[in-house]
């Protein structure tokens, strides 16, 4: 299992590469192997402030339907468009091509709170 260590993580499996003021949120590859095939993802809140730890969409697998939570307070800036037609690309690429939504950061340093690689990988068991 893949957990790169540019990244930050939240115990809520999500995944957020900071790119100055704004960043990029995702799930990590042990939420989408957890939640089984991704085949819908749905993400209403662009141009909403969303607090952290509130929800800012939904992904659904096959067999569950599970909520994506902010990692940081933020305003949404764009969702991947991708996902509308190759929600697939969160099973294939979740660090990559299957990233769900781009942020403008509320506050930077709130970020510095997250998990790095390692944490994450001793929540999660690998």
């Amino acid at each position: 299992m893949n957990f790169p260590a540019e990244l930050k993580y939240t115990k809520d499996h999500e995944w957020i590469r900071v790119e100055g003021n704004e960043a990029i949120i995702g799930i990590t590859e042990f939420a989408q192997r957890e939640l089984g095939d991704i085949v819908y993802v749905d993400i209403t809140s662009v141009g909403q402030d969303v607090a952290a730890e509130d929800v800012f969409g939904t992904v659904e697998a096959v067999k569950t339907v599970s909520d994506l939570f902010m990692p940081v307070a933020g305003k949404v800036l764009e969702v991947n468009k991708m996902l509308d037609s190759q929600p697939e690309l969160v099973n294939t690429d979740p660090y990559g091509d299957g990233w769900m939504v781009k942020i403008s950061l509320a506050n930077v340093a709130d970020v510095d709170g997250l998990l790095t690689a390692d944490a994450y990988q001793e929540i999660v068991g690998a």
